[in-house]
């Protein structure tokens, strides 16, 4: 009977941000590592079925780095970063699209699968997203990263089509380039633009992490709350390195931009989303504006 109680207990404490949450939009975004593992994926895909279930409206951005990887070597090519971003050359260009492309479509099936309804899309073939190409800055020069975007607009019609009818959005990180032809973008950028011009209450991070760590050998030291600028200075301080950069960039564009809250947290912990958004302490790190 206690443990019945202690569910009920759950379901009470989540009411209110479920009625302050309804019809709100939620941009969520996952690749890397938890998004290859099944067992992590369908969970979190169930959190985002739960979502739309209960009337907000999700938005998912997936990325797909390690299917990119395995499909380069197999073509005999090596992957190449230069500060975080895949080199991508007209040859990669076409694995990376085509790898974004079956993921995609996976990803439909399997919320589908949960019981949700769900539509993909594609940020060139659905003119999604207007990018221009990057330059990577250099201490010496500029590098040509080949066919990588910078987000410059978002068409808000596909997704908005598609939210207003209870269908939850699918999307693959690639833009049109100002040739026309399509660019790989960082799916973490991606997903700072489309909530920002959404103007979503929430973009929400998932990794492969607790969040934001302060000493990267004691995962007790996470930190729960930062605001832009202390996040700058931790940038700075080079506590924050390598892989969450882009991920609290991408969190200070879309707060610069109007979102209300942005979250990094661990998605290989069973449920992460829903005990972020509908629990009073939350798990991971949230980054305010001020």
């Amino acid at each position: 009977m206690e443990e019945i109680i202690g569910k009920a207990d759950v379901l009470i404490e989540a009411l209110p941000y479920i009625k302050t949450f309804r019809h709100k939009v939620f941009v969520i975004k996952f690749g890397g590592s938890i998004m290859m593992d099944e067992d992590t994926r369908r969970v979190i895909l169930k959190d985002v079925v739960f979502l739309s279930f209960v009337g907000i409206r999700p938005v998912l951005i997936h990325g797909g780095g390690p299917v990119i990887d395995e499909r380069m070597r197999q073509k005999g090519l090596q992957p190449e970063f230069v500060e975080g971003l895949r080199v991508t050359d007209a040859r990669t260009i076409e694995i990376v699209a085509g790898a974004l492309s079956e993921l995609n479509k996976d990803i439909v099936k399997e919320v589908e699968d949960l019981g949700g309804t769900a539509c993909g899309l594609n940020g060139y073939d659905d003119k999604l997203l207007k990018v221009r190409k990057h330059w990577s800055e250099s201490d010496v020069s500029e590098s040509d990263v080949g066919y990588v975007g910078d987000v410059v607009s978002v068409s808000l019609a596909p997704i908005n089509r598609l939210t207003s009818k209870g269908v939850i959005p699918i999307v693959a990180p690639l833009g049109m380039g100002e040739d026309g032809r399509p660019y790989n973008v960082n799916a973490d950028q991606a997903s700072a633009h489309i909530a920002s011009s959404l103007e979503a209450e929430k973009l929400v991070l998932l990794t492969d992490v607790k969040g934001i760590i302060r000493d990267r050998g004691d995962e007790g030291s996470l930190i729960s709350t930062l605001n832009v600028n202390k996040a700058e200075t931790l940038i700075k301080e080079e506590v924050i390195q390598a892989g969450m950069i882009p991920k609290v960039r991408a969190a200070i564009i879309a707060l610069g931009a109007g979102v209300k809250k942005t979250h990094i947290i661990d998605g290989r912990t069973k449920h992460s989303l829903l005990l972020e958004i509908f629990t009073d302490k939350g798990i991971g790190t949230q980054i305010v504006k001020s």
